[in-house]
């Protein structure tokens, strides 16, 4: 009996850098029962904007209602669902393996040659893998080292951006903050407290 795949949506949002946008972000998805599979957010070549990357799980049908909902937010500045143009995901993995006998190192080496994976420290009982990837890729190097003896791992999330001139860019500009008058407590960052 196969195992049916849950459907996934890739959401990217470009949000202003700004405290609390996060936990408005996750909020709604909360509110509407969806569960995040993956969220990375990350600075771009513009400061004041930052890049999520959000992993949904959620069915095709609901990728609209999802951009639109979460377009009304405050501090969000565009959205797009990048599943039904071509685009290029990646994962990373850290994974810290049993390393204390010669079996186990050789098996690592020789797994690692088989995927673009790559020892990155070495100690007496336990060395660390990096891979990067799809998702799938990770998985499956996931399920090669595994008998080797996982001690502890770790994954960023996906990544994930629209292949050739599809760019996901904004000519957004933070708004000035209009500095308080004399006799006014700040926070340091010209907001009135």
């Amino acid at each position: 009996m196969s195992e049916k795949k849950p459907n996934k949506i890739t959401v990217v949002a470009l949000v202003e850098n700004e405290p609390g946008v996060l936990n408005r972000v996750a909020s709604l998805f909360r509110r509407r029962a969806f569960n995040i599979d993956s969220l990375t957010v990350g600075r771009t070549h513009k400061p004041h904007v930052s890049r999520m990357t959000i992993r949904v799980v959620a069915g095709k049908e609901y990728a609209t209602r999802i951009a639109t909902n979460l377009q009304k937010l405050v501090n969000i500045v565009d959205v797009r669902i990048l599943d039904e143009e071509p685009h290029v995901v990646r994962d990373l993995a850290l994974i810290k393996v049993r390393n204390d006998d010669a079996e186990s190192r050789n098996t690592i080496t020789e797994i690692c040659d088989r995927y673009p994976a790559r020892i990155i420290d070495v100690g007496p009982e336990v060395a660390i893998l990096e891979m990067v990837g799809t998702e799938e890729l990770i998985e499956q190097f996931i399920d090669e080292v595994r008998p080797v003896g996982i001690v502890e791992m770790i994954r960023t999330g996906l990544v994930a951006m629209g292949r050739g001139t599809r760019i996901h860019d904004t000519e957004f500009k933070r708004p000035e903050i209009a500095q308080p008058t004399a006799g006014v407590n700040t926070n340091g960052n010209g907001r009135i407290i």
